[in-house]
């Protein structure tokens, strides 16, 4: 397994107010590979995902990523982990609003070791004739483009998206869906996509379930149909 996460521990709160959030998780995920955590609010899979991103630390547990292990990192070390293997899409889009779409999506190049070059994530975003416009130009689903955009382009070991079709309407939703596969394949990244929505299970490779901070089910998708065809 590329990414391995063994017997994953998280709490919140102190005394009388802590709530557990993640109950002693295990799981993996191969390279390249799409994985769906599906759950309803409160399940616990945002919490996994920041785990994951090194956003947030578990109180106990393990997760691997290659031959990294997040627990035994220093700041530093996981500010460079973060850097050079993660990306990052979430519901909102956090664009920089003075920044055209061109130097939105250049900005997650900085420090890269290894970046994608402008042009040819302009050319798969579908974002080319909009480059020079700034981001209240941009309809919702431009944005979240620009934002898939700015996760890629340092070339990321795993893209992590959290809700990223959450505040999008149905066809602007598939057409980022498709996006997120397009990037899946062409660039070879592992995506670790969090929803409530069930049908998106269905674009997966992977699909685990949680609730109550639980995994209920872990399964290979062996029907696995592309985001164009996806129904809900």
């Amino acid at each position: 397994m590329y990414l391995e996460i063994k017997d994953l521990h998280k709490s919140f709160g102190e005394g009388d107010t802590k709530t557990e959030v993640i109950k002693g998780i295990t799981c993996g995920i191969e390279k390249g590979d799409i994985c769906v955590l599906l759950g309803p609010s409160g399940s616990g899979k945002s919490t996994l995902l920041n785990i994951i991103g090194g956003i947030e630390s578990a109180d106990s547990g393990l997760v691997k990523i290659g031959n990294d292990t997040i627990e035994s990192m220093n700041e530093s070390s996981l500010t460079k982990y973060r850097r050079n293997h993660l990306g990052y899409v979430f519901q909102s889009y956090n664009l920089i609003p003075n920044l055209t779409v061109k130097e939105n999506i250049e900005a997650g190049a900085y420090l890269s070791k290894n970046p994608l070059p402008i042009n040819d994530i302009l050319n798969t975003l579908g974002l080319y004739k909009h480059k020079d416009k700034i981001p209240s130009r941009l309809s919702g689903g431009q944005q979240q483009r620009t934002a898939i955009g700015r996760a890629i382009i340092k070339n990321p070991d795993i893209l992590l998206c959290d809700e990223p079709t959450g505040a999008l309407d149905y066809n602007t939703s598939k057409d980022i869906l498709e996006l997120i596969e397009r990037v899946n394949q062409k660039f070879k990244s592992t995506v670790i996509l969090v929803t409530h929505n069930d049908a998106i299970k269905n674009m997966a490779d992977r699909v685990i379930r949680l609730r109550d901070g639980k995994i209920r089910h872990n399964d290979l998708n062996e029907h696995k149909i592309p985001a164009r065809e996806l129904e809900w």
